[in-house]
């Protein structure tokens, strides 16, 4: 029985501007790469909204903004993919039992490989509502359990995420 929707790998989504974007983002100046290390780090240690002033480099900031790899707020990094500052759908637990929250569902699937340990990711079915939990390893998910990860197309790249599972 073949499934009543579309199923695609993720190579076979990703289009020529979405490539051409990586490229773009892949070169990043020396001081938004070390920035953005600093950005991503202290996601992990505590989660929350980090003032632009205490990374001590605007424009490697700005940069990193402009390329749509962090999201600026109100002065504050909000956003780094994959860690969200905000709650969002996707509850990435870490292997010491900290919570935090993943911009979307492809992001939280990677983050186990991108920390290099074993996490827990928690939503909810898109569908109907019921909780979901699934078990992530560096080398991918132990079990699949029947869920899969729903992408759809949008207009606006910058808001281009997996939104469900």
């Amino acid at each position: 029985m073949s499934a009543p929707f579309p199923v695609s790998t993720a190579a076979a989504r990703l289009d020529a501007d979405l490539r051409a974007r990586w490229a773009r983002r892949a070169a990043i100046g020396a001081g938004a790469r070390s920035a953005l290390g600093a950005i991503l780090d202290r996601f992990v240690a505590d989660g929350r909204p980090i003032p632009v002033a205490a990374l001590g480099d605007d424009a490697a900031v700005a940069e990193l903004d402009a390329h749509d790899l962090v999201y600026v707020s109100e002065g504050h990094v909000v956003l780094a993919y994959p860690w969200s500052a905000t709650p969002t759908a996707f509850v990435v637990v870490l292997a010491d039992g900290r919570e935090r929250f993943a911009c979307c569902a492809i992001d939280a699937l990677g983050i186990a490989a991108l920390l290099r340990q074993p996490i827990r990711v928690r939503a909810r079915c898109h569908h109907c509502d019921e909780p979901l939990e699934l078990a992530v390893e560096p080398d991918g998910p132990r079990e699949d359990g029947g869920l899969m990860a729903w992408v759809g197309d949008r207009e606006d790249l910058r808001g281009k995420a997996c939104t469900a599972l």
